[in-house]
């Protein structure tokens, strides 16, 4: 009689290898070298505005990782984070225009110059938590800020900074096209830190002190430790996708970065999943392209009686900005978990078809 080989219906891990394996399966690994690959031959297939599209959810993707790490794996809010960016592309201008670093040089030192000014001002985190720590870094917000506009020598003041293009032995990548290869390889590359990152001692204590500080305490963590290094981890992902971000538009602005872009990318973990690598990926895209779609849909209805109504020709600004704090407030209500805990629901159904009760 012969025995049949039943297929498994649940995540089973019997070894350490196993465990901490980046990819849960086969299927998660062929589903993402397959992206990779949509995304390699994607500069052959869309025009400038598309490609532009994916580059800006690269180096935000990169800096909303930064965030994650700090408010869904370790527990720590901050609604300052956009200034962290702000700082990594000013830093790579800096370094670029007044030392003459090359700037594949100089987008890596800023990252560390942003991880090192991130853990000055995680200090509080020490103390503080909830709440207060969330006005901490609003008053970190702020004064940065303050700092980017009185500081010509470091940003340009109000005249802000040029940034020079990329470029790596006498070529330019200078074209959306060129220079979406640059931020696809520093995006993979961040995601894999950031899950290698996770499997590791800290990254586990991470997760102890965000579930319970006390009992993470009780096990020997040093809680002061881990809270203002998940600030300098955050920075440093912050810091990097600010340098990308800054030499791709070759010319960084002190407006930028207010508190408007700080809750932009709360809104993109939040939307995406709080303690999720992916999620943050999934966040970064959906925040990217809600705007395009609402302007899309108002030139659709342009014209029409609804436009008549309610002067949506007008009002495309408003819409768009609405439009975020409507679908954070949505995604608060129904989807708490994110897309990222969606879309592992949609693929377990699949795995555990015709089981998937």
């Amino acid at each position: 009689m012969s025995i049949k080989k039943f297929r498994p219906c649940g995540d089973f891990r019997v070894s350490y290898s196993s465990d901490m394996s980046l990819f849960e399966d086969k299927s998660s690994l062929y589903l993402t070298l397959f992206g990779i690959l949509l995304l390699l031959i994607s500069p052959f297939i869309f025009d400038s505005y598309i490609i532009s599209l994916l580059i800006y959810i690269g180096f935000y993707g990169i800096a909303a990782l930064g965030l994650n790490i700090l408010v869904g794996f370790t527990g720590q809010i901050s609604v300052g984070h956009a200034v962290f960016f702000g700082f990594g592309a000013f830093a790579s201008a800096w370094l670029s225009n007044k030392f003459f670093f090359p700037v594949w040089i100089s987008i890596p030192i800023a990252a560390i110059m942003t991880a090192f000014v991130g853990l000055i001002f995680g200090i509080p985190a020490a103390r503080v938590k909830g709440l207060y720590l969330a006005i901490a870094t609003l008053a970190a917000q702020f004064i940065m800020e303050d700092f980017f506009s009185r500081a010509a020598w470091f940003t340009g003041g109000v005249d802000g900074a040029s940034a020079e293009p990329l470029k790596i032995f006498n070529f330019y990548f200078d074209t959306d096209q060129k220079y979406f290869y640059v931020v696809l390889f520093w995006l993979i590359i961040s995601f894999i830190m950031a899950s290698n990152l996770m499997r590791t001692r800290d990254g586990r204590a991470f997760l102890a002190v965000r579930d319970h500080y006390l009992s993470a305490e009780m096990m020997g963590i040093n809680l002061t430790k881990y809270r203002i290094l998940s600030f300098g981890i955050s920075s440093f992902f912050a810091g990097f996708g600010g340098a990308l971000y800054g030499h791709y538009l070759n010319f960084v602005s002190i407006e930028e970065f207010n508190i408007q872009l700080s809750i932009f990318f709360l809104a993109m973990i939040i939307i995406g999943g709080l303690g999720s690598i992916r999620g943050s990926l999934m966040g970064a895209a959906f925040m990217v392209l809600l705007p395009e779609v609402m302007d899309a849909l108002t030139r659709m209805l342009s014209g029409t009686s609804i436009d008549q109504a309610l002067s949506l020709s007008g009002a495309i600004p408003f819409i768009k900005e609405a439009s975020i704090g409507l679908v954070i407030i949505l995604f608060l209500i129904f989807e708490p978990n994110g897309l990222a805990y969606r879309w592992g629901q949609i693929r377990a159904w699949f795995k555990l078809y015709p089981f998937s009760y």
